[in-house]
């Protein structure tokens, strides 16, 4: 894991949040969406199958938990996990908490409307309740 790097896209987009065993975990910076990024610290993956099978339990026990924390930030009616990367070729987890008055619901999240950036003291509020719920390392 020591020739990992985030994609310049998902750093330009959130904030780190801090790591847990296998990923570090982004905060996406849109306060519109409770929306955080796994990205598995190995090099070199693109999509999920590549995951080495001594890691998949691991990644699957850390959407678990990011998507237990979602909920809680929000108390979520739904939370939606996805690994695209059509636009960002390394391999990252979408986990989204959504709410029926959300301005996507029911559809999406991508490309509706325009990213309502947080203000600082409210993304470091989301951020700590996170790494504090998910027991990540700074």
């Amino acid at each position: 894991m020591s020739d990992f790097d985030v994609h310049s896209q998902l750093k330009k987009d959130c904030a780190v949040v801090g790591d847990a065993s296998l990923c570090r975990v982004l905060l996406m910076n849109d306060s519109r969406f409770p929306w955080l990024i796994l990205v598995p610290r190995i090099e070199g993956l693109r999509d999920l199958h590549e995951v080495p099978i001594d890691h998949r339990l691991q990644l699957f026990d850390e959407i678990e938990s990011a998507s237990t924390s979602v909920r809680a930030l929000i108390d979520a009616d739904k939370v939606n996990v996805a690994a695209l990367g059509n636009q960002v070729p390394q391999l990252h987890v979408h986990v989204i908490g959504r709410l029926t008055t959300d301005p996507a619901w029911p559809g999406p999240v991508w490309g509706v409307g325009e990213p309502d950036p947080y203000e600082s003291d409210a993304q470091a509020t989301r951020m700590k309740f996170v790494a504090t719920a998910m027991g990540l390392r700074s």
